[in-house]
């Protein structure tokens, strides 16, 4: 992910808009959080667990590249034990494209996603 100052800039017919890159990393982040079978970001199992849940981490495990007005998206995830990965990465593609071109009007080029692990009930 960028550092948080990085910004896309679009020129509109009143004036400029400035788009944070970390901003797109977080409405990433959390549109991938709202997939059924996705336990967390991150990029491994060994995250803290209260970390996982916290609002500043929405964006951890989402890395962007800006190009123009063109995103490309990688994240990671872990997966819930008894979901079907490529669905459920599947499901993460559409949910961050998706998200990510309703809000800031971007396009998005792809999504790549990572599993990195399975989590488990307790």
């Amino acid at each position: 992910m960028a550092e948080g100052k990085e910004y896309i800039s679009r020129q509109e017919e009143l004036g400029s808009v400035n788009i944070s890159e970390e901003v797109l990393a977080v409405i990433a982040g959390a549109a991938a959080m709202e997939v059924d079978g996705v336990s967390a970001l991150g990029t491994s199992l060994t995250n803290d667990v209260a970390a996982l849940v916290t609002r500043k981490s929405v964006a951890k495990g989402v890395h962007l590249e800006v190009e123009g007005e063109a995103v490309m998206v990688d994240v990671t995830i872990l997966v819930k034990y008894g979901y079907v990965v490529p669905e459920v990465a599947k499901n993460v593609q559409d949910a961050i494209q998706n998200a990510v071109m309703n809000t800031s009007g971007l396009d998005v080029a792809g999504v790549n996603v990572t599993v990195s692990g399975v989590t488990f009930q307790k």
